[in-house]
């Protein structure tokens, strides 16, 4: 007779104690101090989201870790891997990324681990930064919005993928076209043309795919692990699988956004809708579906704003950024294309593979027991008032969902079950090594 912390009875029995899954099979023996009837529902490991923006310390008027980890719980996520631009001052440094990670211990609801930044003038703190423990270092090739986080030039992107491979980190890049995008931008706003659509007409794929085969090139050279961020494209996804054939370790992510929004509903939506890369037309999206198993991770990209800053007449002064993290699991379950084992892939066990997270992306026995319960049987629609960031605005509000998040664990404790959350916060850094293809 075996006992356990909690034992959750579905078509296969999971046990879990001491924040681990300690059994699984058809009709364990034994009891559990709690018992949770799973029958009719799916369960998932806990989402792994590797791209939020939590915005903390320094701009936690436009999220912080406190409203971001409810949002993330509330969706199935478990764990989050925070970017390190948006906050202020940014990870770039040894003490940057110490304020972030007080920041984070004292409010996450989920654990995290924290990407660091590679910007110009900063490749000698590499070696600081991956000894805290940073998943890896963010680049941005075209202008990040920031002021305090500028874009990598080409012999910066060199030098810090150089030093990357000396250090055996992963280097993820926003890749699109700087020259290409700054000149159809400015020819857009010299002739008046300032519209959602002319937005979109500044950032075509062709700034995406030059973009991603300039990195592929320094990554080949350099020998450094590549993984590129919100890919839009399938034809993004093809350079990067043509890469990973010759033997480059090189991978990519794509976000809800692109495989459920379009360009129309950019124009439609307005500014909640905005991001970088733009979202693309209904054709490119139908072909992104179909290049998922090209793709190694997804991640939300949740990159929220005050609403006076989406409040803008001209929009390329409108901030880029979509809210989103609440929604990665659910926004999943309704695409046809995309099934349960597919999921599981892209949002957790291949994300835990691609950083190294050897106690997180899997029901298995010694992992950490991060789970969520979906009930695919229910229908429901995202209201505003349903949102838990700080600013509820999402351009999803209004969309039905085919499927709702029931109750999410972290290491066997519920952190969030019908919109309810623990008295207090209790999420931990993890430190990620990256690993090889």
């Amino acid at each position: 007779m075996s006992d356990f912390d909690l034992l959750v009875r579905g078509e296969q029995d999971i046990g879990v104690s001491e924040g681990q899954f300690v059994a699984l099979g058809q009709n364990l023996s034994g009891s559990g101090q709690s018992e949770i009837d799973a029958h009719d529902l799916i369960i998932f490991p806990g989402v792994i989201d590797a791209h939020v923006h939590f915005n903390e310390p320094g701009r936690t008027d436009w999220e912080g870790f406190a409203t971001g980890s409810r949002a993330a719980a509330a969706g199935g996520t478990t764990t989050i891997f925070d970017m390190p631009l948006n906050a202020h001052p940014p990870t770039i440094d040894g003490p940057s990324f110490d304020a972030k990670r007080t920041a984070a211990e004292q409010s996450s609801m989920v654990d995290f681990a924290l990407w660091g930044g590679l910007v110009p003038g900063n490749v000698n703190e590499l070696a600081t930064l991956r000894e805290r423990g940073v998943v890896g270092v963010k680049a941005f090739m075209s202008n990040s919005g920031i002021e305090d986080f500028g874009a990598v030039d080409h012999v910066t992107l060199r030098d810090g993928m150089l030093r990357a491979a000396e250090l055996d980190m992963i280097v993820a890049v926003h890749a699109e076209s700087e020259a290409m995008t700054r000149e159809l931008t400015q020819e857009a706003i010299k002739a008046g043309r300032t519209s959602a659509r002319d937005y979109l007409d500044s950032r075509p794929v062709a700034a995406e795919l030059e973009a991603i085969q300039r990195a592929i090139d320094l990554a080949a050279e350099t020998h450094c692990k590549l993984h590129i961020v919100h890919v839009s494209s399938a034809e993004g996804v093809r350079l990067v699988a043509e890469a990973r054939a010759e033997g480059l370790d090189v991978t990519c992510e794509t976000c809800p956004h692109y495989l459920v929004l379009t360009d129309d509903d950019m124009v439609t939506v307005g500014a909640l809708a905005k991001c970088a890369p733009p979202l693309r037309s209904a054709r490119e999206q139908r072909e992104l579906r179909r290049s998922l198993a090209n793709v190694t991770t997804i991640g939300s990209d949740h990159s929220p704003s005050p609403p006076e800053m989406k409040e803008r007449s001209n929009f390329f002064e409108v901030w880029g950024g979509i809210s989103g993290c609440q929604h990665l699991l659910s926004l999943l379950c309704g695409i046809e294309e995309i099934l349960p084992q597919d999921i599981v892939r892209l949002t957790s066990f291949g994300v835990a593979q691609r950083f190294g997270l050897k106690r997180k992306g899997g029901i298995e026995i010694g992992k950490d027991a991060d789970f969520t319960i979906v009930d695919p049987n229910t229908r429901e629609n995202i209201t505003t008032d349903s949102l838990h960031y700080r600013h509820k605005q999402t351009p999803y509000a209004g969309r039905k969902l085919d499927a709702r998040i029931v109750h999410t664990f972290l290491r066997g404790q519920s952190i969030f079950e019908d919109g309810n959350f623990p008295a207090r916060p209790f999420g931990r850094f993890v430190r990620p090594q990256a690993t090889s293809l």
